[in-house]
């Protein structure tokens, strides 16, 4: 059975939620001092995970929509590419200002040539953005074949994000490990289209 109009509104509502309800959250742990000896490296840890699900998620609205012959699930992409941005905005706000500090905000520059992937995570959030800016129908029209070569660089964003987290933790552990796993099998998915490319 095949998803009407009207179920596809109420998973978008379900899904704002699932994108609001761990912010919520996330301020209400921050406020309760649930977090560790560290909560920077926490909160980071926490948006920078929640971008890459959400990134994840989007990655797999097409392939589902296809096999599982559900159209109207497209309809959800749009929404969770926002929501994945959104998350990204936080990851990079909150190392900005709880790792480098609101006065300190000169040294992002030095920290990015210094630390190669924090220079991975600013170039995903630079895709992301304009994406994000992109993402209007009336952007859509505006840009014609052009709009569908640049929203093709979330692919790339799909294997930079992954080795930015792998790269970000001091001891490897199973997490970032899964993420890059479920992000290969994403872009493995779309072979024949990334072999379309260079024929």
């Amino acid at each position: 059975m095949r998803l009407t109009a009207k179920q596809v509104t109420w998973l978008k509502v379900l899904l704002h939620l699932a994108g609001l309800l761990p912010f919520i959250w996330l301020f209400w742990a921050a406020s309760q001092g649930y977090f560790s000896a560290d909560p920077a490296k926490d909160i980071q840890h926490f948006t920078g995970r929640m971008a890459l699900k959400f990134l994840l998620a989007t990655l797999l609205v097409t392939p589902l929509a296809r096999y599982a012959k559900q159209p109207l699930l497209i309809r959800t992409r749009r929404l969770l590419g926002l929501w994945c941005f959104a998350w990204a905005t936080l990851h990079l706000t909150s190392y900005t200002l709880l790792e480098l500090g609101i006065n300190n905000l000169t040294l992002l520059g030095q920290e990015l040539t210094t630390r190669p992937y924090l220079m991975l995570g600013a170039i995903s959030w630079l895709i992301l953005l304009a994406l994000a800016v992109t993402s209007t129908q009336w952007a859509q029209r505006k840009l014609g074949k052009r709009w569908q070569q640049l929203h093709n660089f979330v692919y790339l964003v799909a294997i930079l994000a992954p080795i930015h987290y792998l790269w970000s933790v001091k001891i490897l552990s199973p997490q970032p490990v899964i993420y890059a796993i479920i992000a290969v099998a994403l872009l493995a998915w779309r072979y024949k289209k990334f072999r379309q490319w260079w024929h």
